[in-house]
């Protein structure tokens, strides 16, 4: 079992979203998900390109390695001593969506005065792409008609 970073009550959460939060919902977490999927996957170019202290991104690397999000390969420089790359697993690439909708939040409710940083793009056609809801039938649902409610785990009812 992963030990997340946060702590965690005697009994294991059930919600998904409370578990899934021990594990990547550290600030530095997300942002190094962030640069995987911009193609980065060095210590280095994590520390340098986040000005994240070297001792906080070793224990962040690690904990998303332990948690599933990313994998560590070993690689030698010609002349150097071995070191490691990260890259993200498919359970790292998933977290794409959760980073999109959470982009989406921020450029509409704290944007940036200057403008968006990252637009999202078909990287075939180029089309804007955005996050929404899709129904069983594949029909787009407006995100006012969609309800979190009670699955067959919940404990109670809201």
């Amino acid at each position: 079992m992963v030990t997340p970073t946060n702590s965690r009550s005697k009994h294991e959460h059930h919600c998904s979203i409370h578990r899934s939060l021990d594990l990547i919902g550290e600030k530095w977490s997300l942002l190094i998900v962030r640069n995987a999927l911009r193609g980065e996957s060095r210590f280095s170019e994590f520390r340098d390109n986040l000005g994240i202290p070297s001792d906080v991104l070793t224990a962040r690397l690690a904990s998303l390695v332990d948690a599933g999000v990313l994998e560590r390969r070993a690689y030698r420089e010609p002349g150097a001593r071995e070191r490691f790359s990260y890259h993200l697993t498919e359970g790292g690439l998933a977290l794409k969506t959760v980073l999109i909708a959470l982009q989406e939040w921020g450029d509409e409710f704290n944007p940036n005065p200057g403008g968006r940083v990252s637009l999202t793009r078909d990287s075939a056609t180029s089309q804007h792409a955005s996050i929404g809801f899709i129904g069983d039938d594949g029909a787009i649902l407006d995100p006012a008609t969609v309800a979190l409610v009670p699955g067959p785990a919940a404990t109670f009812t809201w």
